[in-house]
């Protein structure tokens, strides 16, 4: 063996000392060895902000990241804050992820986010809005309405929006009203003239009923918002009354639930807790930064909240309503460029030939890739003629999160119909999908299918399909393990793969999967998958274990993951153990990563990039080169405690060599993205990667989308002439 380079940085190897010992100590308790985990969330929703400050994204898309910003703060709020205020409450001070407790997790959560209100204010009021009018998309204030124009839209007031609103007066017998989880509300203080006295009342602004941009002529792309007519005509709502004072404010509720292990029955309980859901505890107010004295003690004291629970917006409270806007008929300069998902090759020419996707998958397993890849030529064709097969035994799906208009699950009842067994697992505890999936369940169980539940102490994540086929004098498995829900709209949106295969034992590994869920054991173990709770976690730090005994028998050994988050702290220490001992780690985490890049004599090694754009990141690939063998895994699974250690989740390796070359060229186009990347350093701020002088301008989402195009102009020439 050659003799290993001189360095005198800890961790790597030397003349003297190839193998240094790894760092003593790895506590991630400790601030200098891990981030904490929500502020790298906040880190992460502000990478979505600047994408909506980014002049090189359509005007339109812009609006969109605008209002995705504000979607996924408030889920954050709703969720992991109120979980913090939770602790709080519990008298819980310990510290924990990068030093802090909950308390100063809360402070230091609001020391970054309001900042970030007051930018996404500006960006709308200063760039964004004068941009839009430059385009004939004019949002504006009740002055500014031409005078000829001002009579129709206080008729049209008068016709469609006063009658829908109900003043809310606080005084003797009247309590203050309850205000329902992130409505937007006008706080008014009235004066009785006769009387001189002043009372508080609240009028919802009903923005579920009425766009939140009212078209100042009907037809017309010129928008007065609707709080700000709502506050001009407040006087048809208190008659004989003087209208002191208004401010726009909006609240913020805890949304989150917990089920008991020991449930009777799952269903009844999870429709309990969103009963219960619509009065959580108050998390968050939000305020115009303008707002008096009086107003904001009036809601601060009737809410129950306390000052670093208010966050005052120098602009437009809610921003989600922005998607009215990005959604305006026409305007086709100001978007993405259109695009239609191509079917995957393969699975063309079999339409083409008039073969059934059973036979494609016979000839060797098939990847998917959406959205550039269609989900409904691949996985609802896989469903449908799965239906309509009559050696077709048997049909098993987990559903996680799916839409109203999905064929897949009323696929199952059609089965059921052709006397086909069909299984289904419904998990109830998809955070805000509970009730749709208690919807689904509930026709599915009435049609015949076997429906699970899941099990009460545990989310079960794992996307699957299986297929049993009569073939010969036997059965063939048929599976489809993917990354991403079963879901139509978001296939179009999130970047996700899909696996099909008939191999021997995948199926049967997938077969035992359904069969501890629907039924009572406990597995020993898998043949090919690693399954969580009992067998991931484990098998994911072997082989960066692997790596690093590779490494230091001298033979090739890197490491590249890609997930959305990396959170899990024993994964963390085995990246920082692989790393010290020199194995080169590249990992693309799209959302929180706890792992501090960077750190001498821990993480040199390891290169932490996340990638934004067009579409969500939500691959999960993991691949181990070790000696001249290169392993890879795909699946439903982050590296998160949640995921490891209480979810049942799958991630299937992937054997077939045209599909893990698929899965690495995509891995190594997100590593060398440069346009649409940020690198993670060590102090915790993401750097926006650019081009080196001279360097070619990469964008994985943009290459793929052109190889897509590509396939499918060769495909049909005559078509795309």
């Amino acid at each position: 063996m050659s003799e290993a380079p001189v360095s005198d940085t800890y961790g790597t190897p030397t003349a003297e000392d190839p193998f240094p010992p790894p760092r003593e100590s790895l506590d991630l308790a400790d601030p200098e060895l891990s981030f904490n985990r929500e502020v790298s969330w906040v880190a992460f929703n502000d990478r979505v902000l600047q994408l909506a400050d980014d002049p090189a994204q359509p005007l339109l898309e812009r609006l969109k990241f605008a209002a995705i910003f504000t979607s996924n703060l408030d889920e954050f709020f709703m969720i992991r804050v109120a979980g913090l205020h939770d602790q709080v409450e519990a008298g819980i001070t310990e510290k924990r992820r990068a030093g802090l407790n909950p308390s100063e997790t809360i402070d230091a959560l609001r020391a970054t986010i309001q900042p970030q209100l007051e930018r996404q204010a500006r960006l709308f009021d200063e760039r964004l809005r004068p941009e839009l009018a430059e385009h004939g998309i004019r949002v504006i204030g009740l002055a500014d309405v031409p005078p000829e124009q001002r009579p129709a839209l206080s008729e049209r007031f008068k016709r469609q929006i006063l009658p829908v609103l109900t003043p809310l007066a606080v005084g003797l017998g009247r309590p203050f009203p309850y205000i329902s989880n992130l409505s937007l509300s006008l706080a008014v203080l009235v004066r009785d003239p006769k009387t001189d006295h002043t009372v508080f009342a609240r009028v919802k602004v009903p923005k579920e009923m009425i766009p939140r941009f009212v078209p100042v002529v009907e037809g017309e792309q010129t928008f007065v918002r609707l709080e700000d007519l709502i506050a001009d005509n407040l006087g048809a709502l208190f008659p004989g009354m003087e209208v002191v004072d208004r401010s726009v404010f909006r609240v913020t509720r805890d949304a989150d639930f917990e089920i008991s292990d020991e449930a009777d029955d799952l269903l009844e309980a999870v429709e309990a807790e969103l009963r219960r859901r619509p009065f959580g505890e108050v998390v968050r107010l939000e305020v115009e930064a303008g707002v008096s004295e009086r107003i904001r003690e009036e809601l601060i004291a009737a809410l129950g909240v306390s000052e670093r629970q208010v966050y005052a917006i120098p602009g437009m409270l809610d921003m989600n309503d922005l998607w009215q806007l990005a959604g305006l008929p026409g305007h086709r300069g100001l978007r993405d460029e259109p695009f239609t998902p191509i079917t995957q090759p393969r699975l063309a020419e079999a339409e083409e030939d008039g073969r059934s996707i059973f036979s494609v998958i016979r000839d060797g397993d098939l990847l998917v890739h959406h959205p550039y890849e269609s989900f409904a030529t691949s996985v609802e064709r896989f469903v449908m003629e799965a239906v309509e097969d009559p050696d077709v035994l048997a049909i098993k799906q987990t559903v996680y999160r799916t839409s109203d208009d999905s064929p897949l699950v009323p696929s199952l009842i059609r089965a059921t119909e052709q006397g086909k067994q069909a299984v289904c697992l419904v998990e109830l505890k998809a955070r805000f999908d509970e009730q749709a999936n208690i919807t689904w369940g509930r026709k599915l169980e009435e049609s015949g299918v076997h429906v699970v539940y899941g099990l009460p102490n545990m989310k079960t994540h794992a996307k699957t399909l299986l297929v049993v086929r009569r073939e010969g004098d036997g059965v063939r498995r048929y599976v489809h393990i993917g990354t991403g829900n079963y879901h139509p709209k978001t296939a179009r949106l999130y970047t996700d793969f899909g696996l099909f295969s008939c191999d021997e034992r995948l199926g049967a590994d997938v077969a035992d999967m359904f069969n501890f869920l629907t039924g009572y054991g406990r597995p020993t173990g898998y043949r090919e998958v690693l399954v969580a709770p009992n067998f991931m976690l484990d098998g994911l730090v072997t082989r960066i274990e692997r790596a690093v005994e590779a490494h230091r028998a001298g033979e090739h050994a890197h490491i590249k993951l890609k997930m959305n988050a990396l959170v899990h702290p024993r994964v963390i220490e085995a990246l920082y153990l692989a790393s010290q001992a020199g194995v080169p780690v590249d990992l693309n985490v799209r959302g929180i990563c706890c792992l501090v890049p960077g750190i001498p004599g821990v993480s040199e090694g390891i290169r932490v990039v996340s990638i934004l754009g067009r579409y969500l990141e939500h691959s999960r690939i993991y691949a181990f080169e070790i000696g001249e063998e290169t392993e890879v895994f795909i699946g439903s699974a982050d590296l998160m405690p949640r995921n490891l250690d209480n979810r049942v989740e799958l991630i299937t390796p992937v054997r077939d060599a045209g599909a893990k070359a698929e899965l690495l060229d995509t891995l190594e186009r997100c590593l060398a993205d440069n346009t649409a990347a940020w690198e993670l350093r060590r102090d915790g701020t993401w750097d926006r990667v650019v081009p080196g002088p001279g360097e070619e301008r990469r964008n994985v989402q943009r290459e793929l989308l052109a190889r897509a195009r590509a396939t499918e102009a060769e495909r049909t020439p005559s078509s795309s002439a």
